[in-house]
């Protein structure tokens, strides 16, 4: 068996058409179906039933393809991992990010890497806090900056980059708004907007206040750290809010004051897995970062 025909077989499967699939690959049709007809041969099992000039897996076909994806995968990774062992600085950082670290704290940091290493490239994926997780064990990525840092998990490895704080966010007009700092058992009466059930900072936001002994009644909710930004602005309740969200960007009619006593605060890290090895471009951005947070917290 060939790598040509798992190449061939992988994609007349994919369109269920010899001629298009032969387009694709820029070949021959000849030349497919021939490759077709030598690996049936070889296995000795049909793998598509053909129905004119389009076909269709049989059901080996389909228990087949899983396995020819999963060593097409794995043959991809093999090449990726040879040119960027002999360049690493050169390769491609696969990354995947919550939208909260999306403004600032990842751009900054693919920034100072790319000055230190210009010809590095990035793909990102931004996704929930779960799905994350989820992802780096499933291997749908190797890479995940996240906040909070998640439970153990024998399947991740995980590295504390740094603890921000979490800050109110007041509409300017509030009677604490001129306060250069409040306790968060002073917002007790006040309404709340959060992130919708469910989401991680949410739950961050209320089991600060629960450890107070406060339930605080939540006004409206939004769907992303914008949007609470856009409904403290409009004068329709408070926000708990990560400080890293505001750098460079407080709202229009509201005010940033730090939470004291106790302080709120979040852990911001990044997650790889354990059972497989980063890319040799990865590893080199996974090492970057934690020098790169110890030196900017220095200043």
């Amino acid at each position: 068996m060939e790598i040509r025909q798992m190449r061939y077989f992988l994609e007349v499967a994919k369109r269920e058409h010899v001629t298009e699939a032969a387009n694709a690959l820029h070949v021959a049709q000849s030349s497919v179906s021939r490759q077709l007809f030598n690996l049936e041969s070889e296995l000795g099992v049909d793998l598509f039933i053909r129905e004119g000039r389009r076909v269709k897996l049989t059901p080996i076909g389909r228990v087949f393809l899983a396995r020819v994806e999963q060593v097409l995968k794995m043959i991809n990774e093999a090449e990726i991992e040879v040119k960027e062992y002999l360049e690493p600085e050169k390769g491609v950082v696969r990354i995947a990010f919550p939208i909260s670290l999306a403004a600032h704290v990842l751009p900054t940091a693919i920034y100072a890497f790319r000055k230190k290493y210009p010809e590095a490239k990035f793909q990102m994926r931004q996704a929930s806090y779960r799905d994350l997780i989820d992802g780096v064990i499933n291997g749908e990525f190797n890479l995940a900056m996240i906040a909070p840092l998640p439970p153990d998990e024998r399947k991740i490895k995980q590295k504390l980059l740094f603890t921000e704080n979490i800050v109110a966010l007041l509409p300017q007009h509030h009677p604490l708004a001129g306060r250069t700092s409040i306790q968060l058992q002073e917002l007790k009466e006040d309404s709340f907007v959060t992130l919708p059930e469910g989401t991680i900072f949410r739950e961050i936001v209320l089991n600060a206040c629960k450890a107070l002994g406060i339930s605080p009644h939540i006004a409206f909710e939004g769907d992303d750290i914008d949007a609470l930004k856009g409904l403290v602005s409009a004068g329709l309740g408070v926000a708990l809010m990560p400080e890293v969200t505001l750098v460079d960007n407080i709202p229009h009619s509201t005010v940033k004051i730090p939470i004291v006593d106790p302080a709120v605060t979040r852990t911001i890290g990044i997650i790889c897995p354990t059972q497989r090895k980063l890319l040799p471009t990865e590893q080199l951005f996974f090492q970057f970062l934690s020098g790169f947070y110890k030196e900017s917290l220095k200043k």
